[in-house]
């Protein structure tokens, strides 16, 4: 097995539950970690062997384009459309933080973490 890892995918978007955050937006940053088995891309050195980071970027951008109230609501979103889209990847990993959340003080970034593993069909 093996960890493939995208860190500090920076995004804009329009998340949150104050009108402001969604029609302003602000500032975003994503880490993404998926475990899959990584064995046979490193013999064959074969693109179709691994889970392609391209897509798993743009799974990462495509959901966080879409506004919602809750940081949760589009890790979930994320998290299902990583396990969907890329049968291999056995267990994933989502950060989400925002960037200098309005809540009255100074708060550098607050993050939530959700994981998501396959289930077996045994």
């Amino acid at each position: 097995m093996g960890q493939i890892k995208l860190e500090n995918i920076r995004v804009f978007a329009n998340h949150g539950c104050l009108p402001e955050e969604t029609k302003i937006g602000s500032d975003y940053r994503v880490d993404l970690k998926v475990t899959t088995d990584l064995k046979p891309s490193a013999l064959s050195d074969a693109l179709n062997d691994t889970v392609d980071y391209v897509f798993l970027n743009k799974v990462v951008r495509d959901e966080m384009a879409i506004p919602a109230k809750l940081l949760e609501t589009v890790a979930q979103r994320i998290l299902d459309n990583v396990m969907n889209g890329a049968p291999t990847v056995s267990k994933a990993s989502i950060w989400v933080s925002k960037i200098n959340p309005p809540i009255g003080g100074d708060v550098a970034q607050v993050t939530i973490k959700m994981t998501q593993s396959r289930k077996n069909n045994s």
